[in-house]
């Protein structure tokens, strides 16, 4: 399971998820899934959607995740009173923004690649949407 070897505080502030994503555009890819609505990305998802791609995938292109859980999510026992402060750290989740770069392929056919995020994005608990280099770098002039 992924996690951050170390931070800087054990336990964090839910925050907002307004807002756009400021990494949201193609570092290595050629076609890639981007988030359309926010939400929380956690380490299981991610290691769920990254065996359902590499399993289609084969040895024939190039995975590249662009997701990481680095924020702790906290919960308290069941059946626990109020007050006694916050509860442990649970699971570590990715904060998701809208049009935030999810995964990125190379190497790869486009319609086979099409096919892979298809079923990738089944794996992703928000809505997404699959997009090619050459149609984000025409839409930015």
């Amino acid at each position: 399971m992924l996690m951050p070897k170390k931070t800087k505080y054990r336990k964090t502030q839910r925050g907002r998820l307004k807002g756009k994503s400021k990494a949201g555009s193609f570092v290595f890819g050629d076609i890639g899934l981007v988030a359309v609505e926010p939400g929380w990305f956690t380490a299981r998802q991610i290691e769920a959607t990254r065996v359902a791609i590499s399993r289609k995938l084969k040895k024939e292109g190039e995975m590249l995740l662009r997701a990481f859980p680095d924020k702790p999510v906290t919960k308290k026992p069941a059946e626990t009173r109020m007050g006694k402060g916050k509860g442990a750290p649970e699971f570590w989740v990715c904060v998701i923004k809208r049009e935030k770069m999810l995964i990125e392929l190379k190497d790869i056919n486009l319609e086979v690649a099409k096919g892979i995020l298809k079923s990738a994005s089944h794996k992703i608990p928000m809505k997404t949407k699959v997009v090619f280099k050459d149609s984000i770098s025409s839409n930015n002039k």
